[in-house]
């Protein structure tokens, strides 16, 4: 369906949602937001008259649609949407949605919260595009989590089959949006450690807790019975005289992928790419360690992949980096691929995936790689 309604840049968003952020929600009568005005007083039968209230009644439908977890506390204590914020200094939000990550107010501002609010940004462009916008409940209830915020055209393809130009012919790579505990039948999946190799609590949202977590094995009752590859890892590190001691950044550690080898996944390599920083909760990611990274891994694939029946053949890498590291996702990408395509350029027979949770980042990777007009959806 095609819409006369023109979309606003993005940056134009962001910028009036980084003023609400400073004024909070409160302070939305005394601000001048003419593109989220312009979104809620669009022609059409979801126009309505612009004002205070619809647009409080945006963003909460936007905070609404990012689907829960942290991200969605931080954007809520952000702009003062959570439960008795509303009034609170924009000081005390952001200090509330650092706490939310576990990091200090300084990292929270200078990464965390530039990714919370573009997330902000991005579901509310979605809005605009959608053909029936729902505004959320204004008494700041959450909607119920069966109605979708937001009616969408459709749902984007969560494969994606690219076909990038290296060294002047055509490769083949593979990126899937979804959690990476949904990844089947790939030799490896590649995830991110810090140089201690301390796995986060499996209750976690990040990439190497989810994998802690479905490599675990449970009884039918649901109650941990074995947690495989947090106890493979530190085997590894402790035949490696490593207990207590960091490794150096870039080193990739195998261990099996536990009860996630019932989804075809053979192995997991643990790449040492986040450095802890002292006396904090924070982590300090290098792109030149993703690199290295990224190349100690087809390095050990090389290794291993004939000693396995069959041979190991696949690989699938996150974005390494850009959760807790704080890297953007562009840079992350920027500085694994150098190293995937290396590996490819020489002729390397390895079946290449990427895997990341937001389809804003597939598209990222898609036109970095092809362009719009070479993609094929599987």
């Amino acid at each position: 369906m095609a819409h006369s309604f023109p979309l606003p840049e993005h940056g134009a968003v962001l910028a009036e949602v980084r003023m609400v952020r400073r004024a909070g929600v409160v302070g939305l009568r005394s601000l001048s937001t003419p593109e989220l005005s312009r979104i809620v007083d669009r022609p059409g039968p979801g126009g309505t008259a612009a004002g205070p209230a619809t647009v409080e009644q945006l963003l909460r439908t936007a905070v609404a649609g990012i689907g829960g977890g942290t991200l969605q506390t931080a954007a809520e204590y952000s702009l003062g949407l959570a439960a008795g914020t509303r009034d609170w200094p924009a000081a005390d939000r952001r200090r509330r949605a650092a706490q939310v990550y576990g990091v200090s107010i300084e990292r929270f501002r200078k990464h965390h919260e530039l990714m919370v609010l573009g997330q902000i940004a991005e579901r509310i462009l979605l809005i605009a595009a959608a053909s029936t916008p729902v505004a959320a409940p204004a008494d700041g209830r959450r909607p119920d989590a069966d109605a979708a915020p937001v009616a969408l055209p459709g749902l984007a393809a969560s494969h994606r089959t690219l076909r990038p130009l290296v060294h002047g012919r055509r490769t083949t790579v593979t990126v899937h949006t979804h959690s990476v505990d949904l990844l089947r039948d790939i030799d490896v999946v590649v995830s991110p450690c810090n140089t201690y190799f301390a796995l986060p609590a499996p209750f976690k949202s990040s990439v190497a807790a989810t994998l802690r977590r479905a490599g675990a094995r449970k009884d039918p009752t649901g109650a941990l019975v074995e947690d495989s590859v947090h106890d493979e890892l530190w085997g590894w590190a402790a035949r490696n005289g490593m207990p207590g001691r960091a490794a150096l950044p870039g080193t990739v550690a195998a261990t099996s992928a536990g009860a996630l080898g019932e989804q075809g996944i053979r192995r997991l390599y643990h790449a040492a790419v986040a450095v802890p920083r002292p006396d904090s909760n924070d982590y300090d990611v290098r792109p030149s360690v993703v690199t290295r990274s990224v190349a100690a891994a087809f390095a050990l694939l090389t290794r291993e992949a004939a000693h396995h029946d069959p041979p190991l053949r696949s690989i699938c890498l996150p974005l390494l980096g850009a959760g807790r590291g704080g890297l953007p996702p562009w840079e992350s990408f920027g500085a694994l691929w150098p190293a995937v395509e290396a590996e490819l350029a020489r002729g390397a027979p390895w079946e290449v995936h990427f895997v990341m949770r937001r389809h804003t980042n597939a598209d990222l990777v898609e036109r970095l790689l092809t362009g719009p007009a070479s993609r094929t959806h599987q």
